[in-house]
């Protein structure tokens, strides 16, 4: 097992951005254009236990391996997740988003990898990747700190 965490500051309070965190729209915005999933859909009201999986594909054009998803827990400022998938095994992710001010939060993305084989790959494109998501979530962050868009925190 290896593990990948990288943190950041954002500009928005830390339930608003873990309601975020929840949506697919999120998740598809941060890892664009490298990684789409299509057909990925989540029940309105997310749960502990909840499975989902989706199709995984490359710049939107190559199609990849489908990748599993099981919510493992869910509070209003952190997300666990165990998935997994294609060349990873297991791939047990932690979002946290700490409360530093009124209107800032540390994100911190977790990820530990049973990687086989793969290792050294798998986690060098986790380095990319999270760096890639942390920076569309700071530019995001920004955008909607500066109210152009309304945030409304999932219940």
């Amino acid at each position: 097992m290896s593990k990948v965490t990288l943190t950041t500051i954002l500009p928005l309070p830390a339930t608003t951005a873990c309601a975020l965190a929840r949506t697919p729209e999120l998740f598809e915005y941060v890892v664009h254009p490298f990684l789409t999933t299509p057909n990925l859909r989540f029940p309105q009201h997310l749960e502990p236990g909840a499975e989902h999986s989706a199709r995984l594909w490359w710049f939107g054009a190559v199609p990849s391996w489908r990748h599993h998803l099981r919510l493992i827990e869910l509070s209003p400022t952190e997300i666990r997740t165990e998935e997994r998938g294609g060349p990873v095994h297991t791939w047990n992710h932690r979002l946290t988003f700490e409360p530093l001010t009124a209107t800032s939060c540390r994100y911190t993305d977790e990820v530990e990898i049973d990687d086989g084989v793969r290792g050294f790959g798998t986690r060098v494109f986790v380095h990319l990747m999270f760096r890639w998501r942390h920076r569309r979530w700071q530019a995001l962050a920004r955008v909607l700190a500066g109210g152009a868009l309304e945030i409304r925190p999932v219940a």
